[in-house]
């Protein structure tokens, strides 16, 4: 049997008109009913009791029809089990009264997920969260593409945070740190997270407008290893750039002696000179001078 491909439905403008007028009309209705019906039962003139029976229907379907739209809120109109269109026009409206009124709200919200336990792409087991800015924009795929559209988006939002951490790892591998990290990438994060929802939401006609983390940390049971370990990986770092300082500030000190003239030094001396001033300027406990009273090769 060949796979069915279920069809889309897209928002329309329903037909409504203005709910001051057509409030005046069914009560002029109901009105009229009552005088016919009053009339007939004078005269005893039973077709003209039911003309007052028919008035009155009518002007109750025309009241049951009246519905209110608040700002940034839609009304998605449904006759028999058939979507007519939805009405985003505020106030104090009138549409089909054998239809529906089904309320959606355009408002923007904010959802914050729950605090998950997931492994990140290195394998280390973290705590993560997220909070995501939303709204429906269109209403007939919240109602009809997707059930409980409210929690269809809880759902994905979990789901996206969870392919998230697992595809990023918490801090980059790489010494140059040029690696895509969950802690260290927070906006290259945040914009692919909201991505991801995009595409996983579009269904249902929601617009993410923003997407970000709003906890990150190791599980509790390696955090205290993972806190040594960056610790160390700061001390590297620092020694690192204390090497490199080092390095450029004894070839500074060397050429300048040599393009000056002040001393000439060969390359036993050099080397002893180098050694010596690497050991002063990395070390880190000061260094005592040594005062050489005789001669510089005695």
């Amino acid at each position: 049997m060949a796979n069915q491909q279920l069809e889309n439905v897209i928002e329309q403008p329903a037909r409504t008109t203005s709910g001051f007028a057509m409030l005046f009309v069914g009560i002029a209705l109901e009105a009229l009913s009552v005088w016919k019906f009053v009339d007939a039962i004078r005269f005893e003139n039973i077709p003209a009791m039911i003309l007052s029976f028919v008035i009155f229907t009518a002007g109750l379907l025309v009241l049951v029809g009246l519905f209110t739209v608040q700002p940034n809120e839609s009304r998605v109109l449904v006759f028999f089990g058939r979507y007519i269109g939805s009405c985003r026009i505020e106030g104090f409206r009138w549409g089909n009264p054998f239809a529906i009124k089904r309320r959606v709200s355009l408002r923007v919200r904010n959802l914050t997920s729950e605090t998950i336990k997931v492994n990140d792409e290195s394998g280390s087991p973290i705590e993560i969260a997220a909070v995501v800015v939303w709204r429906v924009i269109d209403t007939a795929k919240a109602l009809f593409d997707v059930d409980h559209y409210e929690q269809f988006v809880n759902i994905q939002v979990e789901t996206a945070v969870r392919s998230l951490a697992t595809g990023h790892p918490y801090d980059p591998r790489d010494a140059e740190g040029s690696e895509i990290s969950l802690r260290g990438n927070q906006e290259e994060i945040a914009d692919e997270l909201r991505i991801g929802l995009q595409e996983r939401l579009s269904i249902a006609g929601v617009d993410v407008m923003e997407a970000r983390l709003t906890h990150l940390a190791y599980a509790p049971e390696i955090a205290q290893a993972m806190l040594r370990r960056q610790q160390a990986q700061a001390v590297v770092a620092a020694r690192r750039l204390i090497v490199e300082a080092a390095v450029g500030m004894v070839d500074h000190a060397l050429r300048e002696l040599s393009n000056q003239g002040i001393v000439q030094l060969d390359e036993e001396r050099k080397a002893a000179m180098v050694n010596n001033l690497m050991v002063v300027l990395t070390s880190e406990q000061s260094s005592a001078p040594v005062l050489n009273t005789g001669t510089l090769y005695g």
